[in-house]
């Protein structure tokens, strides 16, 4: 139905889950949310989900939310991320984990950021004992400005790839390759509370948030800023986080309770029983 539910492979992911083949992605009846929020779990612009159709969220605390702001149609079942861990339960697992991942903030198509890439570079690299790789989002990444900051620092620099579309297939493993990445490094890092740092958490990661946390131009005042994420979740910020207290805020950040069945998705996406082949 609409477009982001096909972002980072999404409706592939939960369509594979319910045994449908992976041609191409099944239209979903209705919203999915595509990233962690702490607002409602979607954009505060009204007209992003259309009156009357269900909105699928990640967790409890984003459907009370959105009950206190008028919104309606709420159904739990938790972060596409955790269907791939139950597809891929050993897909990228080492043995042994060695650095840090770290995730700078990062614009979209319709939105830029203003930071100091550079600055942040040396705060990293001021900051981590390990070897550290960087991964930008796609647009960070095409620009060689940025990119230079964090490799004449001698860091691996790498993007897990556009997030595609219902139709474009860039996106379709964006989180096979993060769930990758996350397993092979000991620790993940950025400079916002974001969805990577609760994936790495979710995988054993142990998680720190520090430096320069940047800004969107035209950040929306919905969401609160610094100043609310540090409010709501003052033990998840610092260089180093309790790795128990880290895992504990991911399992209920990304909904794990509230997994539903395979049966359960096609009845609430409104998709017919498929079988692969």
């Amino acid at each position: 139905m609409d477009e982001s539910n096909h972002w980072y492979g999404h409706s592939r992911i939960l369509g594979r889950y319910c045994g449908m083949a992976d041609e191409a992605p099944r239209r979903i009846q209705g919203f999915l949310q595509h990233g962690w929020n702490y607002l409602h779990g979607f954009p505060p612009n009204d007209h992003w989900c259309s009156p009357g159709y269900p909105r699928f969220v990640w967790s409890d605390v984003l459907r009370r939310r959105g009950w206190s702001m008028g919104r309606r149609g709420h159904y739990l079942i938790g972060a596409p991320w955790i269907y791939l861990l139950d597809l891929e339960p050993d897909l990228g697992v080492k043995p042994k984990r060695t650095g840090t991942i770290w995730y700078p903030f990062h614009g979209w198509e319709k939105a830029s950021v203003t930071g100091d890439h550079a600055r942040l570079a040396d705060e990293i690299r001021d900051t981590e004992t390990e070897s550290v790789t960087i991964c930008l989002y796609w647009l960070e990444f095409a620009n060689p400005g940025i990119r230079q900051a964090y490799e004449s620092r001698g860091f691996r620099v790498i993007c897990h790839g556009e997030r595609g579309s219902r139709w474009d297939p860039s996106g379709r493993d964006f989180l096979r390759k993060q769930l990758v990445e996350l397993r092979r490094h000991r620790r993940v890092a950025s400079n916002r509370l974001g969805s990577a740092l609760f994936y790495g958490a979710s995988v054993g990661c142990e998680i720190g948030v520090y430096g320069d946390p940047m800004q969107f131009d035209d950040e929306r005042p919905e969401y609160g800023g610094t100043a609310r994420r540090m409010r709501l979740w003052p033990e998840l910020h610092g260089v180093r986080v309790d790795p128990e207290v880290a895992g504990e805020a991911a399992r209920s950040e990304l909904g794990f309770e509230y997994q539903a069945t395979p049966e359960e998705l096609r009845r609430m996406f409104g998709w017919k029983r498929v079988r692969c082949a």
